[in-house]
């Protein structure tokens, strides 16, 4: 039953999604915050942020510049529900878009997005690389991703995350896998930073 509700990071669905949903949005703030200390949004960005989950951080990096337009996919229903309830006010505005879409076929054209984000979800990514170049795609040329996770693996220390990568079958990132990975996938100026305890991390690459 514990193996159940955890499956909601990764597709939150009915009751249990929405508890998750909302434990997300909460839960996960002190990550996104610090985050996005490092992430700088100017006016007049267009965002794609990847995997919206309760829609917290749409609403963050509204705050963060004027201007801004956001749009966000998640290939959960009841996230992009959620997210969109949460988010109300900027979708009337017409400065926030999120819909259903999947990380490996970005329903966006070619060099849309001046940035593009990802919290809490690189670890599901059924094919890193191909992923990642996806992302590529759709960003504009200097353009900048952006992701920020809460579970890192930190090299040649014991991750405390064992039970979670195995009944999720969870992909968990040392900051040499993140530079290894974009460099393969064709980003450049890859920036890491880790928090003072090692739990967090966060990582800037550009695109050509």
């Amino acid at each position: 039953m514990l193996k159940d509700f955890f499956q909601n990071t990764r597709n939150p669905k009915g009751i249990g999604g929405a508890i998750m949903l909302w434990s997300m949005n909460w839960g996960h703030s002190i990550m996104a915050k610090w985050g996005l200390k490092y992430l700088n949004i100017k006016n007049n960005d267009i965002i794609l942020d990847i995997g919206c989950g309760g829609g917290a951080n749409i609403l963050r990096m509204l705050k963060k510049a004027s201007d801004l337009k956001i749009f966000s996919i998640d290939y959960s229903e009841l996230s992009v529900k959620k997210a969109i309830k949460y988010n109300k006010k900027a979708i009337n505005k017409n400065i926030c878009e999120i819909k259903i879409g999947n990380v490996s076929n970005i329903p966006y054209n070619e060099t849309t997005f001046d940035i593009v984000t990802a919290f809490e979800t690189t670890y599901f990514w059924p094919d890193i690389i191909n992923d990642l170049k996806e992302k590529l795609r759709v960003l504009k040329s200097g353009g900048t991703f952006f992701i920020c996770n809460e579970a890192v693996s930190v090299d040649n220390e014991k991750t405390p995350y064992e039970y979670f990568i195995k009944i999720l079958d969870l992909n968990i990132y040392s900051p040499n896998d993140f530079v290894n990975i974009l460099t393969k996938s064709g980003f450049i100026d890859i920036n890491i930073n880790l928090s003072k305890n090692k739990k967090l991390v966060c990582v800037i690459a550009k695109k050509a």
